[in-house]
């Protein structure tokens, strides 16, 4: 009998592998603030979503994510920022830290979230669909801090950048406008 009530347990407990995601409303990661924020509340929005850290030489780039956020927010565009420690040891310190590190240099109004991890056995699922979606420019595991994803008002991947791309380089920025203008 236990043997039976065991198998029956795990049937009910098997969790599907043949789901598929189609955008990024389907994720609900951690904020800053501890708190589950589910994707689905930017539906509509064009979205940058980016791998920050607060030791790295990228690091300044926060001084344009905040720009682009003061620029075209009111369009329908905010960046999302998700804190990682896989490259360098480069984001040591909690979300509270994190979080202040963030106000106190940079004035940072977009909305960042918990610490998480970007690639490896531990990748968040929202990288791993990221590094994996198809886009015209490359899929791939993240090789440093500040790598951005452009996701479309239908939450989908339209362009990758790498960490060198400026936040307020020609190329991210007529990018950012053609997605606001579709």
């Amino acid at each position: 009998m236990k043997t039976f009530l065991y198998l029956i347990l795990l049937s009910v407990m098997t969790i599907p592998t043949n789901i598929t995601v189609d955008t990024i409303y389907d994720f609900k990661p951690t904020n800053i603030n501890g708190k589950e924020t589910s994707l689905n509340k930017f539906k509509g929005d064009v979205l940058l979503i980016v791998n920050t850290a607060s030791e790295c030489g990228y690091t300044p780039q926060y001084e344009g994510l905040q720009a682009l956020q003061e620029k075209y927010n009111k369009k329908g565009f905010n960046v999302l920022g998700f804190p990682a420690n896989n490259f360098g040891g480069q984001e040591p310190g909690t979300d509270k830290q994190i979080k202040k590190f963030c106000k106190v240099n940079y004035d940072v109004s977009f909305p960042m979230f918990s610490k998480i991890s970007v690639k490896g056995k531990d990748q968040h699922p929202l990288f791993d669909y990221l590094t994996s979606a198809q886009n015209p420019d490359f899929t791939g595991a993240i090789k440093w801090n500040f790598e951005k994803f452009l996701i479309s008002k239908d939450g989908k991947l339209l362009h990758r950048f790498r960490s060198d791309v400026e936040p307020e380089s020609d190329e991210l920025t007529n990018a950012i406008e053609n997605a606001l203008n579709q």
